[in-house]
């Protein structure tokens, strides 16, 4: 409100439409205590919504084998050559494991030194085609077909330009220099396929680039791995560096040389121990603040304060009002009562198992919050795996009885259909921050609070603009009024 001077009748006229605008502004106040009440719901259904989300993510990862695998694999004698990572049906054999030879995938290689014109002087990455061409006069351009794919280099483009074009626009094939033999190699991608020179529509081209180069093809060769068990000795075949035999992936490294490496395999619950105790921590935390939710005091007498109020408030007292103004927001909610209801079903689904594997649900008062016997979890992890396990990512197809972490993913999504049809929020983004949509049932809410605070607003300026002029009116009225009677008592003195 603008500030006026007051009249001559010594009346604080500012003090008066102050007061005459309080009453006026009785529902403007109660607009935006409402559109404060709104915007503190949505800002706690965000930050429930930002917890579904984190736990649906974490029990989509979870729904991998590899999160509770429970299988493990040690490398022992050569321990250089191999590297084992057990799957989740990795059988317990002991293998011994001799790396003949590594499979080696199909390049085009320089054949010489690369130089730029003298034995000496040995080409870097930073040397240019015009200088590495021995074969005559420098040509403007230099061709290169690779596995359907044409690219044309300038005379002044250096190694290092075609080296990093071959990587960007040829995807089945990866280029890289060594400056210590002076030796370009190309290498392809994929393990077992040739390199072909084919250009752009797949024929057969000559590349003026391999001549400058000097490349010569080199086929793809086969690795030979021996893989010794109690039951014998098996020869395998690779034509990659990777190989999977009886459950476990074997990354091939280096030829062993007589010094063959022995994997052994073992149940090991440590992995999918991890895993359920941080599942558990995370079902809490979002069953606990649900709750809390649901049954938190409400305290109607405490409406959001306005500015004015604020005006005559402490800090500590404001923030002790909001608190209790901000509470009891979802109190009894239908969304989040239907999003525990569902989540302890799929619980209790599984309770038997989830019992045996000491997983229980406490006492009542704990509404349905996890707990954890890690000493029993884990026996029961050491002595049957598959059953308990199975009660977390299957397989079930029980639509009446799902396993915990697909069964919970289920009703989390129905919980935030329903939340981002009402409030606006995301079902991929964990961002607790980020903006709601305005196609929501309380997005549409806020935009009519603020065209209705709006258009107050302008109704308070008009009627502030009136009173004043009314004030001015009486002033004059007043002045006049005077002015007559000063001039009618001068005759009678």
């Amino acid at each position: 409100m603008n500030m006026r001077i007051n009249g001559f009748s010594g009346m604080d006229i500012d003090s008066m439409v102050k007061s005459l605008m309080t009453v006026k502004r009785v529902p403007l106040d109660k607009l935006n205590q409402q559109k404060q009440i709104l915007d503190w719901t949505r800002d706690s259904y965000r930050q429930l919504n930002s917890k579904i989300v984190q736990l649906s993510n974490k029990l989509q990862q979870m729904d991998l084998s590899a999160a509770t695998n429970t299988q493990k694999s040690t490398v022992s004698g050569n321990t250089t050559a191999v590297r084992a990572e057990a799957n989740a049906d990795a059988a317990s054999v002991t293998m011994t494991v001799e790396v003949k030879t590594l499979a080696k995938k199909a390049n085009l290689q320089t054949q010489t030194v690369l130089t730029t014109g003298t034995p000496d002087a040995k080409a870097s990455l930073n040397t240019t085609l015009a200088q590495l061409d021995q074969t005559g006069p420098p040509k403007a351009e230099y061709e290169l077909h690779i596995n359907d794919k044409s690219l044309v280099f300038k005379d002044t483009d250096s190694l290092s330009t075609v080296i990093s074009r071959i990587n960007s626009e040829i995807p089945t094939a990866n280029a890289s220099y060594d400056e210590i033999s002076g030796k370009l190699t190309i290498t392809s991608r994929e393990n077992g396929k040739v390199i072909t020179g084919t250009g752009t529509g797949g024929a057969a081209m000559s590349s003026s680039l391999s001549d400058v180069l000097g490349l010569q093809a080199n086929g793809a060769v086969k690795g030979e791995v021996n893989i010794t068990t109690s039951s014998g000795t098996r020869k395998y075949e690779t034509t990659g560096d990777t190989l999977l035999v009886n459950g476990v992936n074997l990354t091939l490294l280096e030829t062993t040389e007589g010094l063959p490496s022995k994997v052994s395999t073992q149940s090991d619950p440590t992995k999918a121990m991890e895993t359920i105790k941080s599942f558990v921590d995370t079902y809490n935390e979002l069953l606990g603040l649900m709750n809390t939710k649901l049954s938190e005091a409400k305290y109607r007498d405490y409406a959001p304060l306005t500015a004015e109020q604020k005006k005559d408030m402490k800090e500590d007292d404001i923030k002790n009002w909001e608190e209790r103004a901000k509470s009891g927001l979802l109190k009894n909610d239908t969304i989040l009562s239907s999003a525990v209801a569902s989540m302890r079903s799929v619980i209790s689904g599984n309770l038997k198992v989830l019992s045996e594997a000491g997983i229980t649900t406490g006492q009542y008062y704990e509404k349905g919050k996890l707990q954890i016997d890690e000493v029993k979890l884990k026996s029961a992890l050491d002595s049957n795996p598959d059953r308990i396990l199975s009660a977390f990512r299957g397989p079930s197809n029980d639509a009446n009885n799902p396993a915990i972490f697909s069964g919970l993913r289920k009703e989390l999504n129905s919980t935030l259909d329903m939340l981002v049809k009402k409030v606006g929020t995301s079902k991929q983004d964990a961002d607790a921050s980020i903006a709601l949509k305005i196609e929501s049932s309380m997005g549409l809410q806020l935009k009519n609070y603020n065209s209705r605070i709006s258009d107050l607003d302008r109704k308070m300026t008009v009627w502030e603009t009136r009173y004043y002029k009314q004030f001015a009116a009486m002033e004059k009225a007043m002045s006049q009024f005077q002015s007559q009677s000063s001039s009618l008592a001068s005759y009678f003195q």
